[in-house]
């Protein structure tokens, strides 16, 4: 098959930067596309037609596969596939089809220049994304790259630091790396002074967290103070529980019915970056409610769905792990969780009530699975002195769908 579609990295330093590869793809292609900035850069080099990104982006991927059967080039910045236009071509354009050259990414550059292990570093990409992404990387001592969207991002990500107990944390912001106007400046998050920024820039973060500062352990069940709930939350320990009973696995999504503060949904995105979680709460002030947990715990893309489950959960794409916390005894709710599943999906719903676990207790013996009982007991003031107080037992059923 022939490689119709070349994409070719381009940093700050243009076409002396580039390969005699990369230049000669770009002389011979027939269309460029890419941005106008990427399309200055090159301009030396482009004699075919100079093509830039439409304007919404969405229409992009569709202009260059048109022009199949012609020599076409897109310019990218840096490394197409990290957090570029390569990865989205890809899913259209068979890599037969393709020649790509590379030029170091933002990060890479940024790395070199600190003198920063990549593999030891998180890499981040906030560029049209939620800064809230950046709170579960909040680690003690963590070295963190983030690229910004423009140049008010690393001030907004400093305000964002300093309001969650890290503005002690050092910034270094690196500008329009690998060109002429390249700058590199270091602060700290509380004291951010930092003026005319170039919208090109990668900050450098050296956490340093404040005594109190809203760290994320990297284990399930998370203390239940760190979420806004209003009583309605799966309580730390068995939230802990219910997340080893779910599994988590790559990719996959999990329904949270009756999701109250959203704390098992968030718990699920915690996992991994990949998961994908659909949150269904009847309640319109909890459904608001767990959109802020979800901002505060970095997982700004939680899908939330007001209304009544099961009618709720018509027309939403299959589940790989269904977590019902309220509402199992409901009349055709489980009936409609189990048909929902994918094979080999996990079912995991608690009772704490009666006429619940009388529900479980019958899916148990008709469909199997594996039913436990989880009964914790707190220390607590007893007049003078301590004693244990038990809290309510939960009743939960697991079942895998064959």
């Amino acid at each position: 098959m022939r490689r119709w579609l070349s994409i070719v990295g381009i940093g700050e330093d243009g076409v002396d930067g580039l390969s005699s590869v990369a230049r000669g793809l770009i002389a011979d292609a027939e269309v460029v596309f890419g941005g106008k900035r990427h399309l200055e850069l090159a301009g030396a080099l482009i004699r075919g037609a100079a093509q830039p990104w439409p304007s919404p982006f969405d229409e992009a991927v569709q202009q260059v596969v048109a022009q199949r059967g012609r020599s076409v080039c897109v310019l990218a910045s840096g490394d197409p596939f990290f957090y570029g236009v390569g990865t989205l071509l890809a899913r259209h354009v068979d890599p037969a089809e393709m020649l790509v050259v590379p030029a170091p990414s933002s990060f890479s550059l940024a790395a070199a220049r600190l003198g920063w292990s990549l593999p030891e570093t998180t890499l981040v990409s906030l560029h049209g994304r939620s800064l809230d992404l950046i709170r579960p990387h909040l680690q003690p001592g963590a070295r963190v790259l983030a690229l910004t969207p423009d140049g008010a991002g690393p001030g907004a990500l400093a305000a964002l630091l300093t309001e969650a107990g890290f503005g002690a944390s050092r910034l270094t912001v690196l500008e329009a790396l690998g060109g002429p106007r390249e700058k590199v400046r270091t602060t700290r998050a509380a004291g951010f002074d930092l003026a005319d920024i170039s919208a090109l820039n990668i900050v450098a973060l050296e956490v340093d967290a404040a005594s109190g500062a809203r760290v994320l352990a990297r284990a399930a069940g998370l203390p239940d103070v760190l979420f806004e709930h209003d009583g309605q939350i799966t309580k730390r320990e068995i939230r802990a529980v219910t997340l080893s009973s779910l599994a988590p696995t790559r990719r996959e999504l999990l329904w949270d019915i009756g999701a109250g503060a959203g704390s098992v949904a968030i718990e699920w995105l915690l996992a991994d970056t990949s998961m994908r979680a659909i949150a269904i709460e009847q309640n319109v002030e909890r459904a608001a409610r767990i959109r802020r947990n979800a901002a505060a715990f970095g997982v700004p893309g939680l899908e939330i769905i007001e209304g009544d489950a099961p009618a709720a959960l018509d027309g939403l794409p299959p589940p790989d792990a269904i977590f019902v916390g309220g509402g199992a005894a409901r009349p055709g709710l489980l009936d409609v969780a189990v048909a929902a599943l994918k094979s080999g999906g996990r079912l995991v719903v608690n009772a704490v009530t009666l006429e619940t676990e009388t529900v479980l207790t019958a899916r148990h013996l008709t469909d199997g699975g594996e039913l436990i009982r989880i009964a914790l007991t707190r220390a607590d003031a007893v007049g003078g002195k301590t004693g244990w107080r038990p809290a309510m037992p939960v009743t939960q059923w697991v079942w895998i769908k064959s």
